[in-house]
């Protein structure tokens, strides 16, 4: 345990003394202050009638946070490690490969939740200074933010995959973020094509993401969802793992 606990603070660590760790939360906060302004101009022009967890859901700026940041964080995983030639004095110490992957992905997810921590203040503060507090709901809030999670572990899955694939960052940012798009637009199936009551209608509606967060952020915890993200987690993990065995075959 204590080995696995100095390897993630190993890879926690890498994101405070680089300059990428910081244009992240900088681009995060950015977005986060930006989308602000524009939600709080839109209802002080017309009511909105769903709450402000809803609203900043329904953004385009939710879905380009995950998109763009989660390739960044993630492209050094691996990548990184194979150009600066550590990864052959990594992976000769004592400890597995599976400890090395679990080890980068909760490093990653860490940092990930790092960069969503400030978007807490915000609903925090309407509330605060809001004529109608309850535009702010604590339970559609912590589901929000369990949905987050679990988005968190299935991009950073996939991230730390695409980076385990080669040694040029930008070619693993790259990746994840084909990955992360295709996922993306996937959602878009079952809106766009009118598949009727079909078997093929229904496995267009299981992954579409904006199903599964639209109810977490109206407070519904549904273990479909769930199961959905902790599934798809393990495999990018599963398939990491067995790029980083295969070392062995070579």
């Amino acid at each position: 345990m204590q080995t696995f606990v100095t390897l993630v603070r190993r890879e926690l660590g890498a994101f405070f003394v680089s300059l990428t760790g910081y244009a992240v939360m900088a681009g995060v906060l950015f977005l986060f202050g930006f989308s602000m302004v524009l939600m709080l101009e839109s209802l002080n022009a017309t009511p909105a009638a769903v709450p402000i967890v809803e609203l900043f859901y329904e953004t385009a700026f939710f879905w380009l946070i995950v998109l763009l940041a989660a390739p960044v964080i993630t492209m050094r995983s691996f990548a990184l490690e194979r150009a600066s030639g550590t990864y052959e004095t990594l992976m000769t110490t004592p400890v597995s490969d599976l400890e090395v992957v679990l080890a980068k992905f909760t490093g990653n997810l860490i940092f990930f939740l790092i960069t969503w921590l400030p978007l807490l203040a915000y609903p925090l503060i309407i509330k605060r200074n809001s004529a109608a507090p309850e535009a702010v709901a604590t339970g559609p809030l912590s589901t929000t933010f369990l949905g987050i999670f679990l988005l968190g572990c299935l991009y950073m899955s996939m991230g730390i995959f695409a980076s385990s694939l080669t040694r040029n960052q930008i070619l693993a940012a790259m990746n994840a973020f084909g990955m992360g798009l295709c996922l993306f637009f996937l959602s878009f199936v079952s809106k766009m094509i009118p598949l009727g009551d079909t078997w093929l209608s229904k496995v267009a509606s299981h992954v579409s993401m904006f199903d599964h967060m639209l109810d977490f952020v109206r407070g519904v915890v549904d273990t479909r969802h769930i199961t959905f993200y902790v599934s798809l987690t393990a495999l990018f993990l599963y398939l990491t793992l067995k790029v980083v065995e295969s070392r062995r075959w070579k």
